[in-house]
């Protein structure tokens, strides 16, 4: 069975690969995440994840394993919400979704150096409306600051959401169900508990 690497830094993706039983070892990558012009969501967020997996491979020491590149970014009105540069920036995008439904893409991509396979899940997300206090609130606890669409649906900012349709793990920042279904192409077994 091959070994799984994973490159991110987010905890996040590591606590979601650990909850489905998945040994795996962290990489670190620098994986510039700038959008080329004319270049849709979908394919950015796809093509920032298989950039992230083949980046990995090549800092790996030797060809042995199977690197998993990830990312996950918000849109709303066509615009990619990423994470927030500053306070002003993530209170932008938070007063952006209030009261409002955004879509959440979330791609993770895996490599062995012979073939690179990607997949895309797409969830959507409802905000209540907030306040101007609320979100001023928000961004004085440190939540937002590197968070994708500058909140955290697994934290403080569950309290926003409304509703939600499709995966909860997508939008955490790793689509589980995805992931499995790589992972089994792979020969990487999910529950290896």
């Amino acid at each position: 069975m091959p070994h799984l690497y994973l490159a991110s830094g987010s905890p996040r993706r590591r606590e979601l690969l650990a909850q489905i039983g998945v040994p795996f070892t962290r990489i670190k990558v620098d994986v510039p995440e700038v959008r080329a012009a004319g270049e849709t969501p979908e394919a950015y967020v796809q093509r920032l994840a298989e950039d992230k997996a083949r980046a990995g491979l090549a800092a790996l020491p030797g060809d042995a394993g199977v690197v998993l590149g990830a990312d996950t970014l918000g849109v709303l009105d066509g615009q990619v919400l990423e994470k927030p540069r500053d306070q002003g920036h993530g209170a932008q995008m938070l007063r952006a979704m209030s009261g409002r439904e955004h879509r959440i893409l979330s791609a993770v991509a895996l490599t062995d150096g012979q073939r690179c396979s990607c997949r895309l899940v797409e969830s959507r997300v409802r905000f209540r409306e907030l306040s101007d206090g609320e979100i001023s609130r928000y961004w004085e606890t440190g939540e937002p600051q590197d968070k994708a669409g500058g909140y955290a649906i697994q934290g403080l900012g569950a309290v926003f959401v409304v509703s939600m349709s499709g995966s909860y793990s997508a939008v955490v920042g790793l689509p589980l169900e995805a992931t499995a279904a790589l992972l089994a192409e792979y020969n990487i077994p999910v529950w290896q508990i």
